[in-house]
Formats: structure tokens, sequence, C-alpha cells
């Protein structure tokens, strides 16, 4: 029997939340006499509690306990301590209960600090575990008194239960790894690959997650960031004196604390305005030295290669801080917003967006979606989880909303992941990226596996190693100069490439004089298999399917005097590169040149100058600089395929630039005609 001490009883809850929300039966077990202990066990298996089960510590206790409820699938804590106070005071009994136990009292809302709107994963459950301390039998130990293991919850599997709070460990020695990596400048995610790598796990197998090492990180912070946030404004004034097209923002806190920075450069300015129809902002990435939030604006040029347009550092992820990086970001280009923006799944920067940006259709980045998977499902499919990949991706490039419907229907009984939380999540938001909900809408084909890929690895480039903000925007400001000059070479290689046709047509000889290669090759694609197709001509348009098939296809229609021609597969207004269907009835109704509207400036072979130039000038004069344009274009192919041609070219091209000097200016716009030559 436990000793009666005199005193008052002593009750402390761990959680005081749990007094008001959390009452355990305490008529449901009763201490055990030794005999009646005895008659208890009946179970021979020490991995099961039960009633008189001795420990050495209360904390050996929690352990046991602790380990049972990891393979049932749930985690415990500590609720409460009862006591004596007076003589022999001391613990005398604790209580463990199920994670879930109790109810989240309601919280006052305080205007002055931020609040999360958090779901609590209490419910009420009455699952526990009681000890006493006895000393009958000499040393001090501790006895099971009290056990209920009922759930008014589903249990967690092996593969889920692991990513409790109370199971996620970091060890000593993989702190101090993440530090090391940290100083490095590595991103949390790649900290995350290696360590996989290094333990020989699979991805979503370390027994921590990207969040504890970032709040890792945030606990590590000793840096002073008022003698930083100093040195950078310093320096973006200067910046802005060197250079008065060089654009910054910045918000100073009640305290005096820089709260948010952004910049761009004058040649992303200059980009926005011709490729600024659709942009990626990347809000994924963190300074890691700082664990500051980036955001990283990035575009597409003609010639398929990613560019920088603007960069922004925040201090929260909020709809405040959000909404500050979106209107400023428009007031760098102009007050143009995009025609699409593609982000990572946000709801803050969601909510932003729709308040910011009321025009612009906004769509989630697939690759910052898939980047994910292993992390989500790697653990729960197990060895079926590349053939799960697979079938997403065949879902994700599927054309109808019907079929992707089903599919995803079909996907979810194959695989069980009826209940699974990421499906359900991915489901509600299909519209915001699959394929089939967006083709109607121009992503200058940024939402391809590699085109995001050449996105991901442009970024992770200014993301090299960082020790101080000044740093961080020297290591911008160069990376974007590289980019540039890398930019132009690749340019020039694309250019100098002699380009084979493969059809004869018109169509094909003529779009390669105007498209860039990277264009080009695009639209190449579709010319070929255009020959596969079938028209049939209806009363409203054509219908046009592939030579195998005897049903459907896709509706074309054509209205030749004003050179409209649409399908409704979308792939134009998706990509701006028009279809196979479409291209097959313009050779139908013997049209010999894609209409002007189709091959669009964003995707022509012409300096953002040149592109500039065209969109403000008058339609005759546009269709004269576009001739030029391809006339020059034809003459860098054709001169480039030897010496003694390269030669010619560019003493004849000398003479003729001499002699168009001689003539005055007399066309609007001729200045900046000039401006093109040049950069031809």
């Amino acid at each position: 029997m436990m000793s009666e001490e005199t005193g008052q009883l002593v009750v402390v809850y761990d959680d005081p939340s749990d007094q008001q929300s959390l009452s355990l039966d305490e008529t449901g077990s009763t201490e055990e006499s030794p005999d009646e202990t005895r008659l208890s066990l009946d179970s021979s298996n020490d991995a099961i509690p039960y009633i008189g089960q001795r420990f050495p510590t209360h904390d050996s206790a929690y352990e046991f306990y602790s380990e049972f409820a990891k393979r049932c699938g749930f985690s415990i804590r500590r609720h409460r301590t009862e006591g004596k106070d007076g003589i022999g005071k001391g613990l005398t009994r604790r209580y463990f209960v199920c994670h879930r136990a109790g109810n989240t009292p309601i919280k006052m809302p305080n205007e002055n600090k931020p609040q999360r709107n958090r779901k609590s994963s209490r419910c009420g459950c009455q699952a526990y575990m009681r000890i006493s301390k006895t000393m009958e039998l000499g040393p001090p130990e501790w006895r099971i008194t009290g056990f209920a293991n009922h759930h008014n919850h589903e249990l967690l599997e092996p593969n889920q239960v692991r990513f409790l709070p109370a199971y996620r460990t970091i060890s000593e020695i993989d702190k101090a790894r993440i530090v090391m990596y940290a100083k490095s400048g590595i991103s949390v995610q790649q900290m995350m690959r290696l360590m996989e790598l290094e333990k020989g796990v699979e991805p979503g197998y370390l027994p921590f997650t990207e969040k504890d090492v970032r709040n890792l990180l945030q606990s590590f912070r000793k840096l002073d960031h008022e003698e930083e946030s100093i040195d950078l404004l310093r320096m973006c004034r200067n910046i802005k004196e060197k250079d008065p097209n060089f654009k910054f923002e910045y918000v100073i806190d009640s305290n005096n604390r820089l709260e948010n920075i952004a910049w761009s450069y004058a040649s992303s300015i200059q980009a926005y305005e011709i490729f600024g129809d659709a942009v990626v902002f990347d809000t994924t990435h963190r300074l890691t030295a700082f664990d500051l939030p980036l955001g990283i604006w990035v575009g597409i040029n003609n010639y398929g290669m990613p560019c920088f347009l603007s960069c922004v550092l925040l201090r929260e992820e909020n709809l405040r801080s959000f909404a500050w990086a979106l209107k400023v970001f428009i007031g760098f280009m102009n007050g143009k917003a995009p025609q699409t923006i593609l982000t990572d799944q946000n709801v803050c920067l969601k909510d932003a967006i729709a308040v910011e940006l009321p025009t612009t259709k906004h769509a989630l980045c697939i690759w910052m979606i898939v980047a994910k998977f292993p992390s989500w499902f790697n653990a729960v499919l197990g060895d079926r989880y590349n053939e799960w990949k697979s079938e997403f991706c065949r879902l994700y490039n599927l054309e109808s909303i019907e079929d992707f419907e089903l599919g995803w229907r079909d996907m979810e009984n194959s695989f069980g992941l009826h209940t699974n939380r990421h499906i359900a999540n991915l489901y509600c938001l299909r519209s915001l990226w699959a394929l089939p909900f967006l083709r109607s809408h121009f992503f200058a084909g940024m939402t391809t596996i590699g085109q995001s890929k050449a996105i991901n690895a442009f970024i992770q480039r200014f993301l090299s190693a960082q020790t101080r903000l000044v740093q961080f925007i020297e290591q911008v400001a160069v990376g974007v100069d590289f980019r540039d000059q890398a930019g132009e070479q690749q340019t020039m290689q694309q250019n100098l490439q002699n380009i084979s046709l493969k059809t004869g047509a018109p169509m094909e000889s003529h779009a390669a004089t105007i498209l860039t290669p990277f264009a080009f090759s695009k639209l190449q694609e579709q010319l070929v298999l255009a020959a596969h197709y079938a028209t049939f001509q209806m009363d409203d348009g054509f219908l046009v399917r592939h030579h195998t098939k005897v049903e459907g296809g896709r509706k074309v229609y054509w209205v030749p005097r004003e050179g409209i021609i649409s399908c409704s597969c979308h792939q134009f207004e998706f990509s701006g590169i028009l279809c196979r269907h479409a291209l097959r009835v313009l050779s139908t109704v013997n049209c010999f040149q894609i209409p002007d509207s189709y091959l669009p400036v964003r995707w022509r072979r012409i300096s953002m100058h040149s592109a500039k130039l065209l969109q403000n000038t008058t339609n005759d004069h546009a269709e004269k600089i576009q001739l030029l344009q391809s006339l020059v274009s034809t003459l860098v192919t054709e001169s480039a395929k030897s010496q003694e041609r390269l030669d010619i070219a560019t003493e004849q091209v000398s003479l003729l630039l001499s002699r168009v000097r001689e003539h005055p200016t007399s066309l609007p716009g001729s200045r900046d005609v000039s401006s093109l030559h040049r950069n031809l």
C-alpha cells in the first residue's frame, strides 16, 4: 500500500490549459494491493502496460509508455503531477495522456501580436496512464495504478506516426552539421537531401522535417540585423547614385528596424516590358544565415532563357508583407501587371494576389509541388511511389478536364489514397496547377518539366554562400550581370545555328526567318505532326483529327478575311505557338505564311529595343521593320556558313550602313530605328 503522508495535496499541471479542458475519471482505476496486482498480470508481454507494472523512476515509466504509444500510432505528453506538501513531501502520482487529450482553450485576440490560424489536434481523448510512488518493498519505485487505451480518434500508421512532434528529434551531431551547412549558405532543402544521402535513408525518412530545421536555425541566429540593415540601405543608395535606373523600396517598422526591402535593375525592368506577360514569383527560399524569406521574380525571354526581374526580402510571410511585395513589383514595372503568375502554394500569397493583381491569372508552380512528393508520399506508398508519380504526371498533362476528373478518382482507388490529406489538398487546388484547367492562359512554356528545371537552376545561382545581407545583394548584382552577358552569348549561338527545314512547306521557311531558334523548334514540331492529321470542313469551321482515329478531334475556326484562327486545344493561348490542328487547316486553305498575329513579338528574333519599337509604331512602319529584321536574320545565318561569306557580308553591310546614315531621320520613332540597327 502507498504510504499515507500528512499534509495538503499539491496538484501541478504540465500544461495549464489541461486544468480546464481535461478531467480524468478517478473512479475508473484504483491503487492495487500486491495481491490484486498479481491478479492483474493477465499479459505476459511487458511491451503492453498493465496495472501493477513497476519502474525504478517516473522518467523510465514515461519512456516505456512513449514507446508503446509510438507502436500503437499516437504520442503522449505529461499531464498532471500530484504530491504532498508537508512531512515527507514529494511526488506521489504522475499522469501521462494521449497527445490529443483535452481541448484547446479559446485565446483572446491580441491586435499587437500576429495570430496563427492553426487547427488544434486535441479532441478530448481519454487514453492515459497513471503511475504512483510506493516504498513498501524498500527503495522507492513507481507502479502503474491506472491505464486506459481507448481513443476517440484514428491511430496513425507506423509510417505516419513518426511525423508527430514528440518523435521528431535532431541529435546534437545533426545540429552541428546543420549549423555548418547554414554557414556555407546551403538551403534547408539541400541540407535535407544531403543528410538523407549521408544516412542512407529514403527521402522523407529523416527523424525531423524541414520545419524543424528552420526552427533550429531561427534559435541559433546571433547576427546583428540592425547593423546589417544600415549597410544594406547604404549600399542600395550607392547603387542608385551610380545607376539612376536602379530601383529599390523598403519599409521601416515602428522600432526603426528594416522590415522589407525590394530592388530591381534597369535591364530587368527593360526585359519585363516585353517578357512580363508570364512570370514566376518564387518564395520558397530563405537567406539561410538570417532565416529571412526571399522572393525572386523570374521571366522567360524570346530565346527560352530565364531572365531575372526583381528580388524581395521579407521579415514575415504574411498577407501584409506579400501585398507590399506585389505592389512594389508592379511599381518597379511602371504599373504593368503580368497576364499570369506562378507561385508556390501559400495561402497568404494567394490572397494577396487576388487583391493586388485582380486581372492576373494565378497558378501554382508544378515543380515546387513535385519537389515535396518524396516527403509526402515516399513513406506512404513505398515501392509503388514511382508508379504513382508516373500516373500523376500523366494526369497533369491531360487536355480534358473530364478525363482528369475520372483519372484522379481511378488513381485514388488504385493507390488507396482516399484519406491522404496531401491528395485531398492537391485535388482542392487542381484548378491552380493541373494543365487541363490552365490551357486557355499564357504561360510561356514555364509549366514544362524542362523549363521548370531551367528556372530552378537559374534561381539557385543567386543562392550561393551568403554571410551578410550586403554580400547577398552583391551576389545578385553579379549574377544578373553574368546572366545578361551569358544570355547574349547564347542568343548569338542560337542565331548562328544552321536551321534545318523538315517539311519544305513555305510556312516553315517563312517562320524560320521570323522566330528565334527556340520558338521555331517548338513550331516546327507542330508542323511535322500536322502532316498526320486529316481535316473535315463543317458549317462553322473544321474538324481536325489524327488519320488513325475515326472519332473525336479538335474544332478549328478560321476567318480568312481577318486572318483569325483558333483551336479548341488552346495551345496558342497557352504557349504562343500555333498547334498542329491550326497549322493543318492553314495548309488546307492554301495559306503559305502564318498570319502575322500568330508570330508573337515575344518569340521573334529581335532585341528588347526592337520589340519595344514594334509595339509602339504604326502597322505599316512596324511591318517594314519586321521585314528588315527578317532579312538581317537570314543574312547572319547565311554569312556564318563560311569565312568568305562573313567577310563579304561585313564589308557590304558597313557600306550600306554608311549610306543609310546619310539620309535624314524624318519618320516617327526613327531614333529607335537606329537603335534597332545597332542591336541586330
